[in-house]
């Protein structure tokens, strides 16, 4: 009867006991999980993409070609909500413009509209067309292209001449490939490249099928190898997740860096109060597909997930543990749910803009001047971010962190440099 009573009390007491401190190396060991399964669904996807454009090259059809198109769609939601591991962490930093950078001078890939224009004074190689020539000068040397692969749209040609806009490669290569220019201006509709780009013989439109093809498949295959090497960044010996643990205060300040930078400076400064300043579609993110919506969404996603330190995976199966938001809380609970409100606010301020563009008025639609109402919504998300950068910077405080400089843009910081 004694041993009962004992065990019962024991269980009482345990039960009553305040549960352990979160500690620093808890809430890292999460992030770093949560970033080698997020990267490892956005590789998923990219093979999943990698096969839809193998299929599509080979046997070219509208139905290979759409399923190409739903490929890449699918691909950035996993891969949107890893842009939170920018700005903080150097190795992310360092290879994200392999992958996502943007804004590209699309001629130097693939023929364009005679609205586009030819080279400019920033970037010779601005309407270069590589697709359609087999032997071009870069840097004041002959390249031979007769054969389009990965070297000479990995390297030869990726920032050529240090442009940053000579995008050879990463997701918004394979998207201008995929849909084509958006000449919709700020009306509705999205690229509307045909099929019969990829067509052999006398079916090929546009001249250089064999080579779009070809520069298709490698820009791919590029991106697949590309996420292969940051999966493995994140794994148990990863340098990404050896350099976080290195310092453990450092390691937490990288988290919220990375949170507060994509939110004002990337996200509500460059690829939203930007456009909305200049009402100018080519500062979408996913311009070609008018896709953005769900790019800013499942970016403010993202960092709603390393706050709260939970990760849904594209198969449903949750990734979660000690979190930003809980070391906050233990420090200052008001700071805690104040940043915890704002990041729900943003989040729903995104979908009130996702349920819009779903419903019909495209991102293109929303930048328009005289739509007063899509710049309220685009407004919405830039307000939500601003302020919750700014409650991230109270939790930099609240955790006693050496300052943290976030990311900015002129269209919030100087507003009149935009227009100079």
């Amino acid at each position: 009867m004694k041993s009962l009573f004992t065990t019962a009390a024991a269980l009482a007491m345990l039960a009553a006991a305040p549960a352990l401190a979160v500690t620093k190396t808890d809430v890292l060991d999460n992030y770093a999980n949560i970033a080698q399964a997020n990267f490892g669904d956005a590789l998923t996807l990219a093979r999943v993409l990698d096969s839809a454009i193998g299929a599509l090259v080979a046997h070219p059809s509208a139905e290979n070609l759409q399923a190409a198109k739903t490929a890449w769609l699918a691909s950035r939601v996993p891969y949107q909500q890893t842009e939170v591991y920018r700005f903080g962490n150097a190795i992310v930093d360092d290879w994200e413009g392999l992958v996502n950078a943007w804004p590209l001078d699309e001629g130097l890939i693939d023929y364009v509209d005679t609205s586009y224009g030819g080279a400019t004074d920033e970037n010779e190689y601005a309407a270069l067309n590589v697709i359609a020539n087999p032997e071009f000068v870069v840097g004041g040397q002959t390249v031979d292209a007769s054969t389009i692969n990965a070297e000479l749209i990995g390297e030869t040609l990726f920032e050529a001449d240090e442009i940053e806009s000579n995008v050879s490669r990463g997701y918004h290569a394979i998207e201008f490939l995929l849909w084509g220019q958006d000449l919709n201006g700020t009306e509705h509709g999205a690229g509307n490249r045909s099929w019969t780009d990829y067509a052999a013989g006398t079916d090929c439109t546009n001249g250089n099928c064999d080579r779009r093809g070809d520069y298709l498949v490698a820009a791919s295959a590029l991106l697949v190898t590309d996420l292969e090497w940051m999966v493995g960044q994140w794994g148990d010996a990863g340098d990404a997740r050896t350099a976080l643990l290195d310092d453990e205060t450092a390691g937490i300040s990288t988290i919220l860096t990375g949170m507060g930078s994509l939110s004002y400076g990337e996200v509500a400064g460059e690829r939203m109060r930007l456009g909305l300043m200049l009402n100018d579609p080519e500062e979408e993110h996913d311009c070609f597909s008018d896709n953005t919506h769900n790019s800013h969404y499942y970016d403010g996603l993202g960092v709603q997930n390393i706050y709260l330190g939970s990760y849904t995976g594209i198969d449903g199966v949750v990734v979660s543990g000690a979190s930003v938001a809980d070391l906050v809380g233990e420090a200052d609970a008001e700071v805690a749910a104040a940043l915890t409100a704002d990041i729900a606010a943003t989040m729903a301020a995104l979908t009130k803009l996702k349920v819009a563009a779903e419903a019909g008025m495209s991102y293109d639609q929303m930048l328009a001047a005289d739509n007063a109402a899509g710049n309220a919504l685009i407004m919405g998300g830039v307000n939500g971010f601003v302020q919750q950068a700014k409650s991230t910077e109270r939790a930099v405080n609240a955790l006693a962190l050496s300052a943290i400089e976030f990311e900015g843009s002129d269209s919030l910081d100087n507003p009149s440099a935009v227009f100079e």
